[in-house]
């Protein structure tokens, strides 16, 4: 079978910066999500083993734990599993293969697709679409706003009209499917993600600003406080400050 996401080409030392414990805290996950971080070797591997891991979970898998509440009038499709506590609202759209953790909840109006895991207490809001995404747990999303092809830390607040970007527009018309790799540039140093569509990296307890718009590749350490502005890119090391 043909994989669904490239992955980065391994390399003889990853830079320690792009590991996912450099953004993220393990400890308090549920362990299947603690075990697939543990499992990638840098944030450009998170994107292929959630779809790997959603496509053909297994019926014994934590993740095939169903028992939460999908309300009338929501349209769900495909494969959607709702966890114990999790609500999918009237109104609200998932497109599987899709996993609503427990607690979690996809408000009316709010769309969620494509190989996305929505960890537990996550709250996605009116007009609010995750595509291609694992939001990791407690990630508050209750506005209009895009978060597409990335990976979201624990308790962090996407503001109202926040957008990720996942591929390239600055090579003349726009392909479909994505034809360029999106590289990121780290210690001088240009990095490819072995990946034509790849939105964001946002770590642990990151607030981003109503109207934020990040570009392809972004990185954004823990703890980061990021000041109202229109856009975002490159590496943002943990616990800094951006005007």
């Amino acid at each position: 079978m043909q994989p669904l996401f490239a992955t980065a080409p391994a390399t003889p030392a990853a830079d320690a910066r792009l590991a996912p414990s450099y953004f993220f805290h393990t400890d308090d996950l549920p362990a299947v999500l603690a075990d697939l971080l543990a499992q990638c070797r840098t944030v450009f591997d998170i994107k292929a083993a959630v779809a790997a891991l959603l496509t053909d979970p297994g019926p014994a898998h934590p993740l095939a734990r169903g028992g939460g509440h999908i309300e009338d009038g929501a349209l769900v499709q495909g494969q959607v599993t709702v966890q114990p506590g999790a609500r999918i609202e009237a109104g609200a759209q998932v497109i599987g293969p899709v996993v609503v953790g427990a607690g979690a909840i996809v408000a009316a109006d709010a769309l969620v697709r494509d190989h996305s895991l929505i960890g537990p207490g996550c709250r996605i809001g009116f007009g609010a679409e995750v595509t291609r995404s694992l939001l990791i747990g407690h990630v508050f999303m209750k506005h209009p706003s895009f978060i597409g092809d990335s990976v979201i830390g624990q308790r962090v607040n996407i503001g109202s009209f926040c957008s990720t970007t996942g591929l390239r527009c600055d090579r003349g018309p726009v392909a479909e499917p994505a034809l360029d790799e999106i590289t990121i540039t780290l210690g001088g140093q240009r990095i490819g993600t072995g990946q034509t569509k790849f939105g964001a990296v946002i770590g642990d307890e990151v607030a981003l600003p109503a109207g934020t718009v990040l570009a392809p590749g972004t990185l954004i350490g823990p703890r980061t406080v990021i000041y109202p502005r229109d856009h975002v890119g490159g590496f943002l090391p943990a616990d800094s400050r951006v005007r």
